[in-house]
């Protein structure tokens, strides 16, 4: 997982814009996160459901406010993979997925968090934290 400026994945790679921050703001501003994903050989062709979830430095949901009312920072997707053609039987596939975010109002001096979680479970070191700088 990376924090950037933007990315997006063509030909199974990830391009990546503005890439390895850890401070942002205090102002919102558009944002991505790069993630790159190892599914085991033995998974291939079965569906996997995955989820970000923007946490506060408690551990507790950001909250924004939308048109449906407040809601939770969460982005979610799906991925299946097939197993490529002249690759060792019993090599990891990798899964490349770029998640462009728009402007997301964060309070300034503050630590947050993203947490992806793969089919409900939390994958080892997947989480990136970043501050936003104090006002001035």
């Amino acid at each position: 997982m990376l924090l950037c400026d933007a990315a997006q994945v063509a030909d199974g790679k990830l391009y990546i814009l503005g890439g390895g921050w850890s401070i942002t703001g205090p102002d919102p501003v558009p944002s991505a996160i790069a993630l790159k994903i190892e599914v085991d050989w033995n998974e291939a062709g079965v569906p996997h459901h995955w989820e970000l979830f923007l946490e506060d430095a408690d551990g507790k949901p950001v909250m924004v406010e939308t048109p449906e009312g407040l809601q939770p920072v969460e982005v979610r997707g799906e991925f299946t993979v097939a197993h490529p053609p002249g690759i060792p039987e019993g090599s990891p596939i990798d899964v490349a997925l770029a998640v462009n975010l728009g402007p997301i109002p964060l309070a300034p001096a503050t630590r947050f968090l993203w947490r992806l979680t793969v089919d409900g479970d939390p994958l080892p070191g997947a989480t990136l934290s970043f501050t936003t700088r104090p006002r001035a």
